[in-house]
């Protein structure tokens, strides 16, 4: 079969840190054979260049410092990649996929990369935009509101039963709803503020939003950087979690400003196929070469902890798109992004395993013995990851305590109990003996 081969040219736009405008970053031009992207290239503009504030579009593909050094550079991705990492970013995922689709009437899957990148709209993650010419308009997309979440949900079982979604229905339900990850969501405005509201769905084996909340309610009394959360309760019985934006900040007049946000899997300069190859310690060793002056050391003990508490409530969801990292201006350089998508996966096996690798010894095996043996690399004497490891299977124990506290039935509770494991079954013994012999 012979494709046809076009080519897709756009301006990136770029909000820089505490502005609600987008101003004009480069060019970009994707190829692509049919509907799929086989090659692209960037250019930033002179005028960009010479910004003060000027922030890298991707900071591993498309470096400002060597832009500088010779204008008109013409940037590519990483070998293997059609498309660069932060680019990809910016473009919806599974489920904004299914909305755009339903909006277009197209095939699952069935457009081009470019018409999913065309159609996100000004609400996708962080802060890049893309229009026809440097002096383009934003496009507008006033969000709604949580009183308006029946419908929201309305919509979005539309999506899922893979029925067309009516007009009144759609104007309101795609402004915001062609976020990124797997599950049904939209983005809606509540007290001056932007959530991300993560709805049911009818194959659930249990109620995701009020775990989900709770697990995360979990990891703050852990002591980790989670967003506010809000549990909302409809009438019809349904359940939805709101989670606040950690890309939003809300600024005077009801403006927002946007803060640049690019994944793990950009980071690393890898293909969604190659996330299973990659460790921890690889994130933390990106924060190291690549951290914002001052938060380097906390940042590492932040995902060590997010290693820990995944072995510990089975979040084997911790792909390289579910770690990101937002560019902190003032400080030059990359913090690690508050913490989301963890839900606990209830388990029969005894033996887990998360995606990313844990430890040097045993790789993906999730048990507190393999993080310890990982300690240095975030940083910490072993004395203090051993402290860690405790204050964190100490609450995590506790577990059921904090669901009810957190408004999960108990019913809910016995339907995930197998994600939890006694942390003395997953290394806990082996950990504490090994602070005795120090």
């Amino acid at each position: 079969m012979i494709f046809n081969t076009t080519t897709w040219s756009k301006y990136v736009f770029i909000a820089l840190e505490g502005a609600a405008e987008a101003v004009p970053a480069g060019k970009l031009e994707l190829l692509e054979e049919g509907i799929k992207p086989v090659g692209s290239t960037f250019v930033y503009g002179n005028k960009y260049l010479q910004r003060a504030n000027a922030t890298a579009v991707d900071p591993v593909s498309m470096p400002l410092d060597e832009a500088k050094k010779s204008k008109e550079t013409v940037f590519q991705p990483p070998a293997g990649l059609a498309l660069f990492g932060a680019i990809r970013d910016a473009a919806p995922d599974s489920w904004g996929r299914r909305v755009i689709e339903n909006m277009l009437r197209a095939a699952p899957d069935g457009l081009p990369e470019t018409e999913y990148l065309a159609h996100a709209g000004p609400h996708r993650t962080g802060a890049l935009d893309f229009r026809n010419s440097p002096t383009a308009p934003a496009e507008p997309g006033k969000l709604p509101d949580a009183k308006e979440l029946s419908y929201l949900l309305d919509a979005a079982a539309m999506i899922q039963d893979g029925k067309p979604v009516p007009k009144k229905l759609q104007l309101l339900f795609s402004v915001g709803a062609t976020f990124g990850g797997a599950r049904p969501k939209a983005v809606l405005l509540d007290d001056g503020r932007q959530w991300v509201a993560k709805f049911p769905v009818a194959r659930d084996g249990f109620n995701v939003p009020v775990v989900e909340r709770a697990t995360l309610e979990l990891a703050r009394k852990c002591g980790m950087r989670v967003p506010a959360t809000k549990p909302i309760h409809l009438a019809d019985g349904r359940d939805v979690m709101l989670i606040e934006r950690f890309d939003r900040v809300p600024l005077s007049g009801g403006s927002f400003g946007k803060r640049h946000v690019v994944s793990a899997l950009t980071m690393l300069r890898m293909h969604e196929s190659d996330t299973a190859s990659a460790n921890y310690t690889d994130l933390a060793d990106l924060l190291g070469e690549r951290g914002a002056t001052g938060y380097v050391a906390a940042d590492k003990v932040e995902l060590f902890k997010r290693m820990v508490f995944n072995i510990l409530v089975t979040n084997d969801d911790d792909h390289l798109r579910n770690h990101a990292f937002v560019w902190d201006g003032a400080n030059k350089g990359w913090r690690l992004s508050d913490l989301y998508d963890v839900v606990p996966k209830p388990q029969v096996g005894t033996e887990r395993f998360l995606v990313l690798g844990v430890g040097p010894a045993m790789g993906r095996l999730a048990t507190l013995d393999n993080a310890l043996s990982a300690a240095g690399r975030f940083g910490l004497l072993k004395h203090a990851a051993v402290e860690i490891i405790q204050q964190l299977s100490a609450v995590v124990r506790e577990w059921r305590t904090y669901f009810e506290e957190f408004g999960v039935p108990k019913s809910e509770c016995d339907k995930i109990a197998s994600a939890f494991r006694k942390p003395q079954a997953i290394g806990l013994r082996e950990v504490e003996k090994a602070v005795e012999k120090v």
